[in-house]
């Protein structure tokens, strides 16, 4: 069984956890799964490699999709390839789990949904499996978006918005159909692994920005100004109650950059920039708490019991801390500094953790989910 894992990379740490959380899961339940992985500059051959997975040969070039050609080619020259250089094409897929994380919506460019739709209406064609693991869901506004999707959801094997917005978004356009289910992030059962560096966790708080916060794509302008100035107040605040905050890098160049924008504010941090997503995971398990704008260093913070205190850019931030009942602990962007002081005190004092209940609660469902699939796919 060839099972590609689509939307994943490895410089985004969550876009990377949510890989190893589909990997692991397979290796478990289905251990003649192979995977397959498409190549792209965010997710280079080495690291693909690494990790045995075969490579996807696309026929694809912005708006031009001739992948249906896939189909018509010989089965064996098709082995063959696979055999001698593990490369596949999209019809010798059998099941694509999309883990896409965020990226059909409106804050994306619309090709990114036109290829989707294309994907899964071929998939739906040649008798193949496509599966939207767990991930935001629109807003959808622009009317070619909404024909395409009208067109190719309901072909779709499952769909799982991940939030009660994303269900929305999408049952508006298609209706409440049986195979759109809402399930919560799936990472929540992947267990992380603490480096030995990471030392004295619970005299740290973890900053960890996010680059989106300033982008074009929040469309909350009040950040753009205020999202450094709040973070250094936060960094203040936990070094006045004697607890050493610690700056954490989950994606890349743009939050580096914000990053040093807030040591040039407030003097020098410790700066943790891991490759490791499954460490990431770790240390944030091992900390104080975290002050977080990236969805899933709350999310890893939140299923661990962790406090967290997160900022917004999108709806499925709201919904994450709707769902594990902190919604207090979302930071505001004209927040004064006696709000973020209170706020700080209230994630140091263990206020802004989940109880147990709810840690639990969507474990079981995502538990639930994989079972889900594994009846849709016969396994």
């Amino acid at each position: 069984m060839l099972v590609e894992i689509k939307g994943v990379q490895f410089i985004n740490k969550g876009a990377e956890l949510m890989l190893h959380a589909v990997i692991q899961k397979l290796e478990q339940d289905i251990p003649e799964a192979k995977i397959v992985l498409d190549p792209k500059p965010s997710s280079p051959y080495e690291k693909r490699a690494k990790l045995g997975a075969l490579q996807k040969l696309s026929f694809r070039k912005l708006f031009i999709d001739l992948n249906q050609v896939s189909y018509w080619l010989p089965k064996r020259l098709r082995d063959s390839l696979r055999k001698k250089w593990g490369i596949v094409m999209e019809a010798d897929i059998d099941l694509v789990l999309d883990a896409s994380g965020f990226a059909y919506g409106d804050q994306f460019r619309p090709i990114i949904i036109q290829q989707m739709c294309s994907e899964v209406k071929r998939a739906a064609r040649n008798g193949k499996k496509y599966v939207l693991l767990p991930q935001a869901l629109g807003v959808f506004s622009r009317t070619k978006d909404v024909e395409r999707l009208k067109s190719a959801l309901p072909k779709a094997t499952l769909v799982f918005p991940r939030e009660q917005s994303s269900f929305d978004n999408v049952t508006q356009l298609v209706g409440d159909l049986e195979h759109i289910q809402q399930f919560p992030d799936f990472t929540n059962l992947v267990k992380g692994i603490l480096p030995e560096y990471f030392v004295d966790g619970q005299k740290k708080v973890l900053i960890i920005p996010n680059s989106n916060m300033i982008s074009s794509r929040n469309k909350n302008k009040t950040w753009l100004k205020s999202y450094v100035t709040i973070l250094s107040r936060c960094v203040e605040a936990v070094k006045e109650r004697g607890y050493v905050p610690v700056l954490l890098n989950h994606e890349g160049k743009d939050d580096e950059a914000i990053c040093r924008e807030i040591i040039a504010s407030v003097g020098e941090l410790e700066l943790i920039e891991e490759a490791d997503p499954l460490k990431v995971k770790g240390i944030i398990g091992a900390s104080k708490g975290i002050i977080c704008s990236r969805f899933h260093g709350c999310v890893s913070a939140l299923t661990q019991g962790i406090p967290s205190l997160g900022t917004s850019w999108i709806h499925k931030y709201e919904r994450l801390y709707e769902e594990y009942g902190v919604s207090n602990c979302l930071i505001q962007p004209d927040s004064s500094a006696e709000e973020l002081s209170a706020q700080v005190e209230l994630l140091l004092s263990g206020g802004a953790s989940p109880d147990e209940g709810k840690i639990e609660h969507y474990k079981s469902l995502t538990s639930q989910m994989w079972q889900t699939i594994y009846n849709k796919i016969g396994k």
